[in-house]
């Protein structure tokens, strides 16, 4: 699931995920079936990629996020997130290379 924040307040967001990355991680780390969340900085705000083993787990991590934007951002005047979802197909991950 990628998540995208842009607009009025999505700067001070990516800061605000930073600052309070070990509360994202325990909140985030509790999700059944979490493999991975990322958040990437853009120039006009960030957008987060989350990967669960299944789709109960992003839905799961959809509310976390739901909820703890309600409880920390409503000062920010943010607008909804662009999400989009789908299933995995292909996970091409490095490789080592032999040492020459």
């Amino acid at each position: 699931m990628i998540r995208t924040y842009s607009g009025k307040g999505a700067v001070e967001l990516t800061k605000l995920l930073i600052d309070r990355k070990s509360e994202v991680q325990t909140l985030l780390g509790g999700v059944q079936g979490l493999v991975s969340y990322d958040i990437v900085e853009t120039g006009d705000g960030c957008f987060t990629v989350t990967v669960c083993k299944d789709k109960a787990g992003t839905d799961e991590s959809l509310k976390v996020a739901k909820d703890w934007l309600k409880s920390n951002t409503g000062h920010l005047g943010l607008a909804a997130p662009q999400v989009l979802e789908g299933k995995s197909v292909a996970h091409i991950g490095a490789t080592e290379r032999a040492a020459a």
